[in-house]
């Protein structure tokens, strides 16, 4: 009888342990099945992030730009299994909208990584694209014609905010030019139509027009003293009057038969006293 009894105490006990651990087990598993909506920012916090996604928090610090002053969980409103996976990454459009730039489609094609956005890739044949922030480049280009009108924004401008020297795709007119002798008279987005200062070399200028360079060096007229855009101002094949300089130097007679003054004085460029 004593030996049942006991044996009866063991089966008590054991059956009293298992409903506990039953009881114990479906709760945990009930809770953490249970999304809690708003409720998961009042259990994690920023410092938590740390502690699992390291890298991203590195990259946020490095070069988050205005992102860093949103918080892990100003974007992340929560994390699985509290909330759904698919809502765990918000789409850039949550915060970023009223410009039509934030209305182009695949913002992670250039902004590839949400936690370095402006570590910008340019992939693809970019110009629309580039015409929504960068629009008064664009009209230039398409109304100033050239063979950089034809071209992807990207072409030249493999990275964001790149200037690219005219020398990496151009020949110079003359050896030993640089950059900024290209710029002196060419703008990269309008590059046809040519203008330039006073100060401009003639030498620039003898590149294409060696005949004219030649003659004003064997003229014995001030002619010969001054540079090509004294006369031929401001804008590439600007033809200057005489009288802009010498009014009118000859009797009204001789004017009224001799209608030009190149008429006598057949070349600007090489006259002899």
């Amino acid at each position: 009888m004593k030996k049942f009894l006991s044996w009866a105490l063991v089966l008590i006990v054991c059956l009293l342990g298992w409903l506990f651990f039953a009881q114990f087990s479906l709760s945990k598993e009930a809770k953490l099945s249970q999304p809690i909506g708003n409720a998961s920012s009042e259990t994690l916090s920023d410092s938590d992030c740390i502690k699992c996604h390291k890298k991203e928090v590195t990259f946020i610090s490095s070069a988050g730009g205005k992102h860093q002053h949103v918080g892990c969980l100003g974007c992340h409103k929560g994390h699985y299994p509290m909330i759904a996976k698919e809502k765990m990454k918000p789409s850039c459009s949550e915060c970023h909208s009223g410009k039509d730039h934030y209305t182009l489609p695949n913002c992670l094609g250039c902004h590839q990584n949400p936690h370095t956005p402006l570590n910008i890739v340019l992939t693809g044949n970019l110009k629309k694209e580039c015409a929504t922030c960068h629009a008064k480049v664009l009209e230039e280009i398409d109304t100033f014609k050239s063979k950089h009108t034809n071209l992807a924004c990207n072409d030249c401008h493999s990275k964001h905010g790149e200037k690219p020297e005219c020398l990496n795709c151009h020949t110079p007119h003359l050896e030993g030019q640089k950059h900024k002798d290209c710029l002196s008279c060419h703008k990269p987005h309008s590059p046809l139509k040519v203008a330039y200062s006073p100060e401009v070399p003639n030498a620039f200028c003898g590149a294409c027009h060696k005949k004219q360079i030649d003659d004003l060096k064997l003229t014995s007229t001030k002619h010969g003293s001054l540079n090509c855009a004294f006369c031929h101002r401001d804008v590439h094949k600007t033809k200057p009057s005489c009288d802009n300089c010498h009014g009118a130097p000859h009797s009204a007679s001789i004017l009224a038969k001799f209608k030009k003054c190149t008429d006598c004085h057949e070349d600007a460029h090489l006259l002899i006293k």
